[in-house]
C-alpha cells in the first residue's frame, strides 16, 4: 500500500516557497495561480529537497538510501522470479555469494520455475543475512512484510510448500544468529530500496 503524503510543498511565481501539512491548506494557497509549482511528499525531508533543487516536476525526491543490504524479488521479466540483493548504491552484491552461474546479465538470481516471489523474497533475505555478515554490516532493508515480521521469524503456515517451510526455518535460524550480534532487519517501502527490481509499481 502506497504510504500517504504528509507535506506539500509550494512555490509561487512570486518566489514564495513553502511546506505545509495539509493538502487543503496548499490548495488555498495555489488555486487559481497560473504557474505556482506543488508537490505531495511522504516526509519535510523529501519535500525540502523537492524545493531546493528548483522545484521541478522531474527532479526524484527520493533521499539518499541509509548504509546496508537490501534484498527483493521480482517477476517482471517474464522469465521466472528473480532475487536482487545490493548496497545503499544499488551495485549488486549476490556475485559475493551465488555462484557465476546462477547469476543473470542483470546481476540477480533467476529461481527454478514454480517459485513463488515470496519464496523469492525469503532467499532474497537469507542471502542478504549472509553478505551482511560476510561484510559485518549490521542493518538489513526490505519491502516484504510477510518475510520480515512472519516468515524469517519461523512463524508460517504448515499448508505452505515444504521448500518454503525449510527455507524459512533457515533463515530463522540465520536470523536469530545475525540479531544476537547487533544485526537488524527493516521494513521498508518498494521505492525506498535501491535493490526494487521495480516490477511492483
Amino acid at each position: 500500500m502506497a504510504t500517504k503524503n504528509t507535506h506539500y510543498a509550494y512555490l509561487m511565481p512570486s518566489g514564495e516557497k513553502g511546506i505545509l501539512t495539509s493538502w487543503e491548506k496548499c490548495k488555498e494557497k495555489v488555486q487559481g495561480i497560473k504557474g505556482s509549482r506543488y508537490k505531495g511528499f511522504k516526509n519535510r525531508e523529501e519535500a525540502e529537497l523537492w524545493l531546493s533543487s528548483g522545484a521541478l516536476y522531474d527532479i526524484k525526491t527520493k533521499m539518499p538510501a541509509k548504509k546496508g543490504i537490501y534484498f527483493d524479488a521480482g517477476t517482471g521479466r517474464g522469465e521466472g522470479v528473480e532475487v536482487s540483493v545490493t548496497n545503499e548504491k544499488g551495485e549488486d552484491l549476490l556475485s559475493q555469494i551465488v555462484p557465476k552461474e546462477l547469476i543473470n546479465k542483470h546481476g540477480k538470481h533467476l529461481l527454478p520455475k514454480g517459485k513463488t516471489n515470496n519464496y523469492g523474497e525469503l532467499l532474497a533475505c537469507l542471502f542478504a543475512i549472509q553478505i551482511a555478515k560476510k561484510k559485518k554490516i549490521n542493518k538489513i532493508f526490505g519491502d516484504s512484510k510477510l518475510v520480515i515480521d512472519y516468515w524469517s521469524k519461523g512463524h508460517i503456515k504448515k499448508d505452505i510448500n515444504k521448500d518454503t517451510i525449510e527455507l524459512a526455518y533457515s533463515v530463522r535460524d540465520e536470523r536469530k544468529k545475525f540479531e544476537e550480534k547487533g544485526g537488524e532487519i527493516i521494513h521498508i517501502s518498494g521505492d525506498e530500496t535501491p535493490a526494487d527490481l521495480g516490477f511492483h509499481r
